[in-house]
C-alpha cells in the first residue's frame, strides 16, 4: 500500500526529540497557553518575518478570528474562491457576512485575479485568497486590486505553510494571514491546531482578545469571543517540526518534479505546474471527467491511495443550494482533480510505481 501521504517516517526521524518535548509539558503541568506556546509563537514568527504569531484552536478559527479582527461582520461581503475546503465560506459565514465566490484559474486552481474586480460592490470588505495545493496566489495583483478599492485582505494558508510568493511567506503578505496545523498538512501537529500571523498591532491585539473569551484580563470580559487556544503539548511538537520544515517542503517539491518527469508527454494527464514557491501540500493531476474515477478506482485496486481536492466547489454545496450560479471551471476540475501520493520522504520507488499504474490506468 502506498498511502496519499505516511506520516510514519518524519514521526520516527523526530521521535525522541517529540518524546522529550511531551514530556516537558507533562513536568510542567501547564498545559494551556503555557510556556511552550509563546516559545512557538516567537519562533513561527522570526521563521514567517511577521511581528506577531497568535496559535489558536485549528486553522478554521484563525479564519473566523481573523475576520473579527477586521471588524468584518453582517452586511459585508468577503471575495474568494469556490475551490476550496468549506472551511474558507464557514468562516465568512460564521461572522455574519456573505462569501461571494469568482472562479478559478485553472493552471493554477487559484482565485481568478482577472475576475476579482467585477465581484467588487458596495458590501465588499474584503478578498480572502486561498493558496491551494501550496501554490502562492498572485498577491501582487490581489493587493493592488485591495488598494484600489479600500480592502483587506485575509490569507487562508492551510495548505501553504512555508510557501513564498517573491521573498515573502504566505499569510505576510495581506493584513493577516491564517494557517492550519492539522496532522496532514505540511507542518502538522498530534491533533488540531492554527495560527494567526500579522505585522499590525491592533489587529494581533484583538485576535488574542478573541481567542480569550474576550478578554485581556482574566474575568474581565470586554467582547464576546471564543475559547480558542493552541494547547501546549500541540505547540511542543511544533516546535520540535519547525526547524524542518524548509528540508520536508524541498522533499516534496523534489517528488513533484520526479512525477512531471514522468507523465511528461503522456496523452490523458494534466500534470500540475512547478513555479517559484509551491510546497505541493498536495500534487494534484487533472484527467477526462469521464475517465478520473475510474483511475482512481484502478489505483485504489492497485494499492495507491488518492485524494479528490475537491468534488464539490463551495458554492455548489447543499448549504448553500440555489443561491449562487455554477462556475464552470471550478465545476469542471471537482470531476477532473486527483491527488497522487506525496509527502518529504516518499520514496523514488514508491513515486515510480504509482506514475507508471496512472499510465498504465490511461491506457
Amino acid at each position: 500500500m502506498i498511502p496519499i501521504l505516511n506520516l510514519n517516517p518524519e514521526i520516527e526521524q523526530l521521535r525522541p526529540e517529540i518524546n522529550k518535548a511531551i514530556a516537558r509539558v507533562i513536568d510542567t503541568t501547564q498545559f494551556i497557553m503555557g510556556p511552550e506556546v509563546k516559545s512557538f509563537e516567537r519562533e513561527v514568527a522570526d521563521y514567517l518575518g511577521v511581528k506577531y504569531a497568535l496559535g489558536v484552536n485549528s486553522g478554521t478559527d484563525a479564519l473566523v478570528i481573523a475576520l473579527r479582527t477586521l471588524d468584518i461582520g453582517p452586511g459585508d461581503e468577503v471575495i474568494t474562491t469556490p475551490f476550496s475546503f468549506f472551511a474558507t465560506a464557514e468562516s465568512i459565514g460564521i461572522v455574519g457576512a456573505k462569501p461571494v465566490f469568482v472562479d478559478i484559474d485553472a493552471a493554477s486552481f487559484n482565485i481568478n485575479i482577472d475576475l476579482i474586480e467585477d465581484a467588487i460592490t458596495s458590501k465588499t470588505k474584503a478578498i480572502m485568497p486561498v493558496h491551494l495545493y501550496g501554490r502562492p496566489c498572485n498577491m501582487d495583483a490581489i493587493m493592488d486590486i485591495a488598494k484600489r478599492h479600500d480592502l483587506k485582505v485575509i490569507e487562508d494558508c492551510a495548505q501553504s505553510f512555508g510557501a513564498r510568493y517573491n521573498e515573502s511567506h504566505t499569510g505576510t503578505i495581506g493584513q493577516v494571514g491564517a494557517y492550519s496545523f492539522f496532522p496532514s498538512k505540511n507542518l502538522g501537529a498530534f491533533g488540531d491546531g492554527g495560527l494567526i500571523a500579522t505585522n499590525d498591532e491592533g489587529i494581533a491585539e484583538m485576535a488574542d482578545k478573541l481567542r480569550k473569551h474576550g478578554a485581556v484580563k482574566k474575568y474581565h470580559n470586554e467582547i464576546l469571543g471564543y475559547n480558542s487556544r493552541l494547547d501546549s503539548i500541540q505547540a511542543a511538537v511544533l516546535r520540535v517540526k519547525l526547524p524542518y520544515i524548509d528540508s520536508w517542503n524541498e522533499g516534496r517539491i523534489k517528488a513533484a518534479h520526479h512525477y512531471n518527469r514522468y507523465f511528461d508527454g503522456i496523452e490523458g494527464i494534466k500534470a500540475p505546474e512547478i513555479v517559484e514557491g509551491h510546497i505541493f501540500h498536495q500534487y494534484t493531476v487533472c484527467f477526462e471527467a469521464k475517465k478520473r474515477d475510474k483511475i482512481q478506482a484502478f489505483l485504489k485496486n492497485n494499492g495507491i491511495g488518492t485524494m479528490i481536492y475537491y468534488p464539490i466547489p463551495q458554492d455548489q454545496l447543499p448549504i448553500y443550494a440555489g443561491q449562487y450560479e455554477e462556475m464552470p471551471v471550478s465545476l469542471q476540475l471537482g470531476n477532473e482533480v486527483l491527488s497522487l501520493p506525496i509527502g518529504p520522504s516518499i520514496s523514488e520507488h514508491d513515486l515510480k510505481t504509482v506514475a507508471e499504474a496512472v499510465i498504465k490506468a490511461i491506457q
